[in-house]
């Protein structure tokens, strides 16, 4: 791999990332109403999710996707309805947060955050074409393939956990500067209409 290709690649991954998406969008949402460690678990989940789309582009699975629009359908719908789901549960628990700031819902634990950030990644319509499809054009036949693609992997996880907590820090920033029960509030509402904004975005990606 040339350092060119490896620069289009870093180039390519940082577009993807920095566009708002699904996994931005929950990425945002976090941080507004849990904090920057739960945000840091998305994070986490979500390079995971990219690893895993990866690794299942390089086994052939992506060219199974990409000739059957049925299972690329179903992959869609799964996700969509996912973050549907994450988005309109924020909402109820904002609805039932007290005055005092305080929810009566369990807040997500740290897994919680990370496998809701390991699946928006997995389902996400704009990453599976990136890596399913485009993954490809980024290796080259005469070189060795296993070295390529561990490049590419971490190449990836970098840029997409430094632009993540980017986000994520520009968020809980303003989440630190507004305390009150009733901007507490206004920003679960917040992250749940990302979340299902988020959904919107991923049932009209890749028509």
């Amino acid at each position: 791999m040339s350092l060119e290709v490896w620069l289009a690649f870093v180039i390519a991954s940082s577009v993807l990332t920095l566009v708002p998406g699904p996994c931005v969008l929950l990425v945002v949402s976090q941080a507004l109403t849990r904090g920057m460690s739960s945000a840091l678990m998305c994070i986490l989940g979500d390079i995971v999710g990219g690893i895993a789309l990866m690794v299942l582009s390089l086994i052939g699975v992506g060219a199974i996707l990409a000739a059957s629009a049925t299972l690329f359908s179903i992959f869609k719908w799964l996700g969509v309805f996912y973050m549907a789901y994450l988005g309109f549960s924020q909402i109820i628990a904002a609805r039932k947060t007290t005055s005092k700031g305080e929810n009566p819902i369990k807040q997500l634990p740290g897994m919680g955050s990370f496998k809701a950030g390991f699946f928006a990644s997995l389902l996400n319509p704009k990453a599976i074409i990136f890596y399913m499809a485009f993954l490809p054009q980024f290796m080259s036949p005469q070189n060795s393939a296993l070295l390529q693609f561990s490049i590419l992997i971490v190449t990836s996880a970098i840029v997409i956990g430094v632009i993540l907590a980017g986000y994520a820090l520009i968020a809980a920033r303003a989440r630190e500067a507004f305390q009150s029960p009733r901007s507490r509030k206004y920003f679960d509402y917040s992250g749940g209409s990302f979340l299902i904004g988020s959904s919107v975005y991923m049932a009209n990606a890749a028509k």
